[in-house]
């Protein structure tokens, strides 16, 4: 079936509290999201923000982004009262997030409506129906407050290594702490249940992204250390990273903690099946985020200054992605198979039967044949102009090479009388892949200054764009839906245009 959608955070929606958020503006992008005959509206993690304000870096897997709860609709409840928000400085430009505002703000106006919040039977069935993680995130929180935000590792021993009696006696110090932060979670969790359903309703359904890794400074590794890569005194050996390329001579080093992966693999990958479980209740597709790890990871000695210094070891494989199916199988699920792929990689994606994607910023080094052009492609492919981690597409145009230029140009037909920028667009949408995905800087025609995230760097502009007020027209809506319709990827164009049912899936066009 043919379709496509839009790449746009949640935090990258105008508003007025210095970050998008699940109020007014979230539901006004569902339409517009409608009026361009979209399908899919993907977003980036969810989780907490940490180290560097990344999405990808999470002090938890399970629980959900409060900067990204609505403050005028805790308003409209009761919660807040108007002069309680609107007298904080929240952002100092309108197309900057500014998380460091946020982390000074935000919660200390949650915790004034957690002092006028009653509770009651949904608040309760909340908490009940989570209580497989949130009693350990909330009591990770609370504790983090009492030592001064440090990370767990650095906490008196007993919180540590979470000996029995030291844990009992911090739930019961810290509940109310612990409360209020599953109140937070409830906010959190009840907003965004009622902006999926309303989206649901307008036919719009979301893609969002698992990151393969979590940091060290989490819930998860805190709660459960015995599955992760780590030496008697719960310090990493390796840590995760990927090798030099041709965009960083050093590589990149994350500095994840790794996955004991025989460990996992002893009880069905529970840890995994669980993870991804609740993905799949938060989002309507998952996008398996650095899938080629699963097939090997590159593994960093801890303390190392740069990831040259890594080796490459084998991870789960076909092993962890049978399970998968076999827990899970009505997941739907993305692969995201980019980066340093080899012939074992591309078989396992193969095998797993995920599609995988392709990126037309990739496709035009005139240096070698490559994968990612689009007469190549099969239809198990979901095609994007860039991602999140790529220049948006007038940069790219704007810095490449001229032999690269001159390529791209001779391959789509680019022009200026339609518009570079919607001509590489146009090539995305008329491409074989099932799925086609958009950024909307692209669609925008924006530049370098609304890149979201440099691989790889530390900086105040990773994660930060956000769209302006009326940066989003109905206009735009219209010729978008033209160019969807033109490429018969609107869902009432699908039934046209499904393949006959003798032909197999992933075939070749």
């Amino acid at each position: 079936m043919r379709t496509s959608g839009i790449l746009m955070h949640i935090t990258s929606l105008p508003g007025p509290y210095g970050v998008g958020t699940l109020g007014k503006n979230a539901y006004a992008f569902v339409d517009f999201l409608e009026e361009a005959g979209q399908s899919y509206w993907q977003i980036l993690p969810l989780t907490p923000t940490g180290y560097g304000d990344s999405p990808y870096q999470s002090c938890s897997t399970f629980a959900g982004n409060h900067y990204l709860i609505d403050l005028d609709t805790l308003v409209e409840q009761g919660l807040l009262k108007p002069e309680e928000i609107q007298n904080i400085t929240w952002s100092v430009r309108e197309e900057k997030a500014d998380f460091g505002l946020q982390y000074q703000s935000r919660l200390k106006v949650l915790r004034l409506a957690y002092s006028r919040f009653q509770g009651g039977p949904e608040y309760d069935a909340f908490r009940a129906e989570n209580d497989s993680w949130l009693p350990d995130f909330t009591l990770f929180m609370a504790l983090k407050d009492h030592f001064a935000g440090k990370p767990w590792y650095s906490w008196e021993t007993a919180y540590k290594f979470r000996e029995a009696s030291a844990m009992a006696a911090a739930r019961r110090e810290f509940r109310q702490d612990c409360d209020f932060y599953a109140f937070v979670q409830y906010l959190f969790f009840t907003q965004w249940n009622a902006l999926r359903t309303y989206a649901a309703g307008k036919g719009i359904r979301f893609i969002g992204d698992v990151p393969i890794y979590v940091p060290l400074d989490s819930v998860e590794v805190w709660s459960s250390p015995e599955l992760f890569q780590l030496d008697e005194t719960l310090r990493p050996t390796d840590v995760a990273g990927v090798p030099p390329d041709a965009f960083t001579a050093d590589g990149q080093l994350w500095g994840n903690p790794l996955y004991r992966w025989d460990e996992m693999g002893r009880d069905g990958y529970r840890w995994w099946i669980r993870r991804l479980s609740a993905a799949g209740k938060w989002y309507d597709t998952v996008r398996l985020d650095h899938f080629r790890g699963f097939e090997a990871y590159w593994a960093v000695p801890y303390g190392a200054p740069n990831a040259r210094g890594g080796h490459w070891v084998k991870g789960p494989g076909l092993d962890f992605m049978r399970t998968l199916k076999a827990a899970l199988p009505n997941l739907s699920l993305i692969a995201e198979d980019l980066g340093f792929l080899t012939d074992d990689v591309l078989a396992l994606r193969d095998a797993s039967g995920y599609p995988g994607m392709k990126v037309l910023q990739f496709a035009f080094d005139s240096r070698e044949p490559s994968d990612y052009l689009p007469h190549t492609y099969i239809r198990n492919t979901v095609c994007y102009s860039g991602t999140h981690d790529n220049m948006t597409t007038r940069q790219w145009l704007e810095t490449g090479t001229p032999e690269m230029r001159q390529y791209a140009g001779s391959y789509m037909h680019l022009t200026e009388a339609e518009g570079e920028v919607w001509g590489v667009i146009r090539t995305a949408m008329s491409s074989v892949s099932d799925l086609c995905v958009i950024p909307m800087q692209d669609y925008l025609n924006l530049g370098a200054e609304a890149r979201m995230n440099f691989p790889g760097t530390l900086s105040d502009s990773n994660w930060t764009w956000r769209a302006k007020d009326g940066m989003i027209e109905k206009s735009l809506a219209r010729k978008i839906r033209e160019l969807t319709a033109l490429y018969a990827r609107l869902d009432s164009q699908a039934a046209k245009t499904e393949k006959p049912a003798a032909a197999a899936d992933g075939e070749a066009e």
